[in-house]
C-alpha cells in the first residue's frame, strides 16, 4: 500500500524561495516532517513578481500570463529537487499541495477576490504527482476571506486538552491562531486565527534599502538602534490594529509607501537604524495586543515562520508575555521555518480525501468548505 506522503509548496509574502516540505501522515501521533528544501527563486523573477505586487494600475496581463506559467515551473523544480534528496521515487508521494504565490488579496471589496499564480498544470505534469492547488477561493466563495488557512492545520497538531495556546506565524505578515483547551470545562473553545499586521515585510523592505541586503539577518542591525517611541505610537495608530477579527492584509495594506507616510509625520526624523529597532517593536507589540486581548488566559505561546529565527521579535515576546511559555514549535518537534509547507501538505491531503480545510470561525465563512482543485498527475 502508498504510504501516505505529501508534499506541501509555498513562496510567502518575502519571496525569498520556494518552501518545499515532504510530510509522512502514518504517524502515531503527528505528521512527520521527512525532508524540506529551501528552493531558491531566480533573482529577475522575483524583481518581476515585485512590480507586479505593486498596485500602479498599469495593465500586467500578458506579464502575469508569463509569470504564472514560469512560477509553475519553478514550483516543479523546488518539488522534483525535494524528492531527488530523498530515497523516495516520484510515484512514491500521493499529492503535491501548492499554494503558489499571492500577487493581490482583496476579501474587503465590493466584489471580493484573491488571486495566486504558479500554474498547477505545469506542476503536475513536470512531476506526474497529482497537484491540489486554488486552496484560497472556495472559501471565498462560501462568504470568508480566504486566510488564514494555517490555522486549520495548528488546530489539528497543537490543540491540547487542558491548555490554551497561541500558535504565531511570523511570515512577511504575522498572524496567530488562538487554540482553546479542549476540555468540556471549557465554554468558549471557538477558535480564532487572523492577520495581526506586518511581520518581516517592512523589515525586510528597510533593510533592502538601507543595508543592501535581503534581510537584516538575526536582526543585529536593529540591535543597534534605539526604539522610537513617537514612530512606534504612529505606526500602531493605523485603523488595521483595531479592526476586529476575522481580518486579513499583506502588501497592498503594509507597504514602502505605508512606512515612508508615517515616517514624515515624525519630528525630528529618526535615522534608519531606529526605525528598523522601531518596526521590530511594532511586530512585537501588536503580536502581544492580538493576544491579550483575544486570549488573555493564554498559557502557551508557539513561534513558527521566518521570524522565529529574529532574537528582536522572539525575546521581545517572551519580554511582552512574561505569564506565558513563550519559544518555538521546536519545543514540540516541530521545526518552525517548514510550519507553512507542513499545512499545504495537510491541506492537500484534506481535499484528496473530501475533508473540510477552512474554519469559518477563523475565516468568517459561512460553513466548512473543502478546499482546493485537483489536476492529476500521470
Amino acid at each position: 500500500m502508498k504510504r501516505d506522503l505529501f508534499i506541501g509548496l509555498l513562496s510567502g509574502t518575502s519571496m525569498d524561495g520556494i518552501d518545499a516540505g515532504l510530510v509522512d501522515f502514518d504517524t502515531s501521533s503527528h505528521p512527520k516532517l521527512i525532508a524540506s528544501r529551501m528552493h531558491p527563486m531566480p533573482m529577475e523573477l522575483r524583481e518581476r513578481l515585485m512590480l507586479i505586487c505593486a498596485d500602479n494600475g498599469k495593465d500586467y496581463v500578458d506579464e502575469l500570463a508569463k509569470l504564472d506559467a514560469l512560477l509553475g515551473h519553478a514550483f516543479a523544480e523546488a518539488a522534483i529537487a525535494l524528492i531527488k534528496q530523498t530515497d523516495f521515487q516520484f510515484t512514491d508521494i500521493r499529492a503535491i499541495g501548492t499554494h503558489g504565490q499571492t500577487i493581490r488579496h482583496r476579501p474587503t471589496n465590493h466584489t471580493p477576490f484573491t488571486l495566486q499564480i504558479a500554474d498547477p498544470n505545469i506542476i503536475a505534469e513536470r512531476t506526474g504527482i497529482t497537484t491540489i492547488a486554488d486552496f484560497r477561493r472556495r472559501d471565498m466563495a462560501a462568504g470568508g476571506q480566504a486566510a488564514p488557512l494555517v490555522p486549520a492545520f495548528h488546530q489539528a497538531v497543537f490543540q491540547n486538552t487542558t491548555i490554551t495556546r497561541v500558535v504565531i506565524n511570523i511570515g512577511g505578515i504575522s498572524n496567530i491562531t488562538i487554540l482553546p483547551a479542549k476540555s468540556e470545562s471549557q465554554s468558549n473553545n471557538r477558535i480564532i486565527g487572523f492577520d495581526t499586521g506586518p511581520g518581516n515585510v517592512l523589515l525586510d523592505t528597510w533593510a533592502k534599502i538601507h543595508l543592501g541586503a535581503p534581510m537584516d539577518e538575526h536582526g543585529r542591525w536593529a540591535k543597534q538602534g534605539k526604539s522610537d517611541p513617537r514612530l512606534l505610537e504612529r505606526l500602531c495608530s493605523d485603523r488595521y490594529f483595531s479592526m476586529p477579527p476575522p481580518k486579513t492584509t499583506g502588501r497592498e495594506w503594509f507597504n514602502l509607501d505605508w512606512l515612508e507616510k508615517c515616517i514624515a509625520d515624525v519630528t525630528p526624523l529618526p535615522p534608519p537604524v531606529d526605525v528598523q529597532r522601531t518596526l521590530c517593536d511594532l511586530t512585537v507589540t501588536t503580536l502581544r495586543d492580538a493576544i491579550l486581548n483575544h486570549a488573555p488566559t493564554c498559557q502557551e505561546v508557539l513561534i513558527c515562520g521566518g521570524g522565529s529565527r529574529n532574537p528582536m521579535l522572539t525575546y521581545g515576546l517572551k519580554t511582552h508575555l512574561p505569564d506565558c511559555l513563550v519559544d518555538t514549535t521546536t519545543y514540540y518537534s516541530i521545526d518552525p521555518d517548514w510550519v507553512e509547507a507542513m499545512a499545504f501538505a495537510w491541506l492537500a491531503r484534506q481535499r484528496l480525501y473530501g475533508l473540510p480545510g477552512n474554519i469559518p470561525s477563523v475565516t468568517g465563512a459561512r460553513h466548512s468548505v473543502v478546499l482546493g482543485a485537483i489536476y492529476p498527475g500521470r
